[in-house]
């Protein structure tokens, strides 16, 4: 069996849904390829900031409260013996509220609205490597196994986009390797049943201890608790690989130990969990790269593009499939394939004039917050500051109006242009 098309988008999670759904409302035929069925369950804490928001709202998905969406305001802090809560700023660029929804459910939505955009989609389709040219090395399709019965297909477009999530089989199998230098991050989360599953704000706490051998120690990262509205709430938590005990630590049970030191009230313990905890790693600041390379298009996690500052890729995954969309748009309408190969080829650095610079302020961010000593003088003095922790809302969550914003705004703005967009 093959099959062909103008694209080929291996993964419907949220990157690879949304570069089809942009290429098919473009007009072109693309073929996307899921190696589940849905719905699936992924890692995530299903909080969705403003930037996330607007993503959604281009592909005309119903995110009303009657369509089983939660609405957020803001963000509770709590640190340092101290408790702020922040509301997403208003600005011109991006909705006042943010989202919450469980991804299994999340994620077939999104594929859901690439399919009724056109978009081919394939369920159970397990791609097991690309198709190349000989003579050049370019990828022209991929090889996969279908259905139940694992039926052998070829795949063929011109252009092939890898949203196969952190690991990227096909990034890997193309010769792109991840960059060991970025940061990378662990998330691990759990479901319970709770009086807390209604809850007006997404509540992030900025100290976690390792409370190992009787010592404590400050490890870089936070922890969550998102309430979903329907008697549960998600409890997780995201740490930096920057920590030293980042490899020898079982993440599950800082977890469970963190979860046991909250109000028994809150019912954050065994009997009270709905699932397993689950984990899942966090490729941030574009830890693989080129991100795009013979007919190889990276969009999302499988081109690294978790923000660094505060473990969130839902937002990337959707905006680089957009922008990744437009770009092979714009390329696929070229008359001859050296000006369809110049056009692709400007992919990488639309990405770094988009995020490079905040990205690269992210990893500084990443390295000041792997000291101890300041991640506790954050915690303790930065809580006490209402104004700068709102300045520290925008730069977290990168949530800025690009022109006529505030000063918060300009300074944010500023500190990314300057900053090398690596």
């Amino acid at each position: 069996m093959a099959e062909t098309a103008d694209v080929i988008v291996v993964g419907a999670g949220p990157a690879g849904s949304a570069t089809a759904f942009h290429l098919a409302q473009a007009g072109l035929e693309v073929v996307l390829l899921e190696k589940t069925a849905f719905p699936r369950e992924k890692v995530c804490g299903d909080g969705l900031t403003p930037r996330a928001v607007k993503q959604l709202v281009a592909m005309g998905i119903d995110i009303s409260e009657e369509a089983g969406w939660l609405r957020n305001k803001g963000l509770r802090v709590i640190g340092g013996g101290q408790r702020l809560q922040l509301d997403w700023p208003e600005l011109a660029s991006f909705p006042d509220y943010g989202l919450v929804r469980k991804r299994d459910d999340f994620d077939e939505q999104l594929a859901r609205a690439a399919q009724k955009a056109g978009a081919r989609l394939y369920e159970r389709c397990n791609v097991a490597g690309p198709v190349r040219d000989e003579r050049t090395g370019r990828i022209t399709g991929v090889e996969a196994k279908l259905g139940a019965e694992k039926k052998d297909v070829t795949f063929t477009a011109p252009v092939v986009v890898a949203a196969d999530g952190n690991s990227s089989r096909l990034s890997l199998a193309m010769g792109l390797h991840r960059d060991d230098k970025r940061p990378m991050g662990v998330a691990v989360r759990t479901y319970f049943t709770s009086p807390r599953h209604d809850d007006d704000y997404l509540e992030s706490w900025f100290e976690l201890w390792d409370r190992r051998d009787g010592r404590e120690r400050l490890l870089p990262g936070y922890g969550w608790i998102f309430g979903m509205g329907d008697g549960t709430s998600n409890v997780g938590l995201g740490v930096l690989n920057s920590s030293p005990s980042f490899k020898e630590l079982d993440w599950r049970e800082v977890l469970r130990t963190w979860c046991a030191s909250m109000p028994a009230e809150w019912q954050f313990t065994p009997e009270f969990m709905t699932g397993p905890i689950r984990g899942a790693a966090l490729p941030m600041a574009f830890n693989r790269k080129p991100h795009y390379a013979r007919g190889l298009m990276l969009v999302g996690d499988a081109g690294g593009l978790v923000n660094p500052f505060n473990g969130e890729g839902i937002a990337y995954a959707m905006e680089s499939g957009r922008i990744g969309a437009e770009v092979i748009s714009q390329a696929l309408a070229r008359q001859t394939p050296g000006q369809r190969e110049l056009a692709l080829r400007g992919y990488p650095k639309v990405l770094k004039d988009t995020y490079g610079g905040y990205y690269t302020l992210g990893r500084a961010f990443v390295q000041l917050i792997s000291n101890p000593r300041i991640m506790r003088l954050a915690a303790e003095r930065g809580l006490s500051h209402p104004v700068l922790m709102r300045f520290l809302l925008k730069l977290l969550a990168n949530l800025t109006d690009p022109t006529g914003g505030d000063a918060m705004d300009r300074v944010i703005n500023g500190l990314s242009k300057v900053a090398p967009r690596a």
